[in-house]
């Protein structure tokens, strides 16, 4: 059985349809990337799983359980976190203090400082910085924040939502790097990405959306070396 399971998803924005039967799933430690342009549906399916839009109809299973209808606030207690495009941070608390609000589960409090630990391990600028205000970093140290905010909950499922936004190229590279260590960790990735080379450099499957319908999907390996791909995507 997948980790995270998408049957037949549709979803409405008013009487305007925006996904239109959307199936996918994602295995354990699995990196799977769901690429496509800007208003392809992309984030409105991260939302439909994060019960922040109510699909119309469809199931969204995880590890066995249905999501439909659960509470945005219970989906850490049962091991996702979400990366919205801006990280969601807490502008105004310190680095520290936005690691330790990912901790706030009943269930992984108590183990805080044992994770606090291993996320400066992994990202050791924000150790560095731990004690300034989240504004004050730059784009990539907030992404880095994010992600380690993500790692402080206990995670099992992390679904990024444009991961490189507004990074330069040498800070996005860095942050698939860091993906590519939460996978060696353990922790199942959903990726949504417009950065399409990145993302099938690193991710085991691909599912390609446009205008609310998977149009493509299939290991990386095997869609890097397709024509539409290679045209639409890669530029080649």
């Amino acid at each position: 059985m997948a980790m995270l399971e998408i049957n037949g998803l549709n979803c409405f924005y008013g009487n305007v349809q925006v996904l239109w039967d959307v199936s996918m799933n994602v295995e354990q430690a699995e990196i799977v990337a769901l690429l496509g342009a800007n208003g392809a549906g992309k984030t409105t399916l991260l939302n439909s799983i994060t019960g922040l839009v109510a699909p119309r109809s469809g199931s969204i299973i995880f590890e066995g359980s249905e999501l439909m209808g659960a509470a945005s606030h219970t989906l850490l207690e049962k091991g996702i976190s979400y990366l919205p495009e801006n990280g969601g941070l807490f502008p105004d608390m310190s680095v520290r203090e936005n690691l330790e609000m990912g901790a706030y589960p009943r269930s992984v409090w108590k183990e805080r400082r044992a994770r606090l630990e291993k996320v400066f391990e992994m990202f050791p600028r924000l150790k560095e910085r731990e004690k300034q205000m989240a504004r004050t970093l730059s784009g990539g140290e907030r992404q880095m924040l994010a992600m380690g905010r993500s790692m402080m909950t206990g995670v099992k499922l992390c679904l990024f939502d444009e991961l490189s936004y507004g990074l330069s190229p040498l800070m996005a590279k860095e942050a698939f790097k860091i993906v590519q260590k939460m996978r060696e960790g353990g922790i199942t990735i959903m990726l949504v990405e417009q950065n399409v080379k990145q993302s099938m450099e690193i991710a085991d499957r691909a599912y390609v959306m446009e205008n609310g319908r998977i149009v493509l999907s299939g290991k990386c390996s095997e869609l890097m070396e397709d024509d539409y791909i290679k045209r639409a995507y890669l530029g080649l």
